[in-house]
């Protein structure tokens, strides 16, 4: 597994972290330049469809995948789960490690892309994707590491924007052909597998931040049985 600080690391650590990044270097350089061009690009609080979902878990060890500016990894932490947050951006991992160190929240850190990190199979309890960007391969990497993630007995928790496969490929260089999305994962999940929740509902939306025009959510979560 790609190793890790937690919340109260020293700053040279943390930058250490940053430089150890295992994924692709194009992608790592997208998301960084996302997130130098704003202080904050996201609202600083809990998804909605994170707290509401989980409201029945008991804690225990969860994946946040793309954990951005850590908002979802501190508020796990401080709800007593034991929290593992990956991420491609260094801008936004040295963020939430700050955040997590204001908030005295412990979160161990994986600066990676998701089917890079070698993450060990069958180890979370919960695997929270909020509103993840996969790109798709065709051996399908990133939707077999989602999966093989999850403990026996655990929860797969994946949200996204509502309508985003649809939309038609545009100048900014965004074509949903090139991501994975719920329904693509939904498609995967056999009898080993309890889909408890597969919907589209409204947005229970944190004010402020990129993203904050989306109105509609869609919703799957499954249990792993075996």
């Amino acid at each position: 597994m790609t190793e890790n600080i937690a919340a109260g690391t020293p700053a040279t650590e943390t930058q250490s972290l940053v430089d150890a990044y295992v994924g692709d270097p194009t992608v790592r350089a997208k998301w960084d330049d996302l997130y130098a061009d704003r202080q904050q690009l996201w609202s600083g609080r809990p998804n909605g469809a994170l707290v509401a979902e989980t409201a029945g878990l008991t804690p225990g060890r969860v994946l946040d995948v793309g954990c951005g500016e850590g908002a979802d990894a501190v508020w796990l932490a401080r709800s007593g789960w034991d929290v593992t947050a990956l991420e491609v951006s260094g801008v936004a991992l040295e963020r939430a490690a700050g955040h997590a160190r204001d908030a005295g929240a412990d979160v161990r850190w994986v600066h990676a892309g998701l089917a890079e990190a070698d993450l060990p199979p069958g180890t979370f309890d919960l695997v929270s994707a909020q509103y993840p960007a996969l790109l798709r391969t065709p051996e399908g990497s990133a939707e077999r590491a989602l999966l093989s993630a999850v403990a026996v007995g655990g929860t797969l928790l994946l949200v996204h924007h509502a309508g985003m496969e649809e939309r038609p490929a545009d100048d900014s260089g965004f074509d949903p052909a090139d991501y994975v999305w719920p329904s693509m994962i939904a498609a995967l999940l056999d009898d080993d597998w309890a889909v408890e929740v597969d919907e589209q509902r409204a947005r229970v939306s944190p004010e402020g931040g990129a993203g904050a025009h989306h109105t509609e959510d869609v919703v799957l979560r499954a249990r792993r049985l075996r």
